[in-house]
């Protein structure tokens, strides 16, 4: 499996390097891995829904 980093998944969903950080330490991405202090995202991770919306609890947090 390949992985990105927090900035390179940061530029890819267009949101800051600290959310990708938090959405990592609240598993909100699927298959992360924590190594030492770096989260690595598997490169075809999908962007998690914005939890703020009623649309994105209906489909479980993931963005579809």
């Amino acid at each position: 499996m390949e992985y990105i980093s927090c900035a390179e998944a940061a530029e890819k969903w267009g949101i800051s390097e600290r959310r990708v950080q938090k959405l990592c330490e609240g598993e909100r991405i699927l298959d992360v891995v924590k190594f030492g202090r770096v989260w690595l995202i598997p490169k075809d991770a999908a962007k998690p829904a914005d939890g703020r919306t009623k649309a994105a609890k209906q489909v479980g947090g993931m963005h579809v």
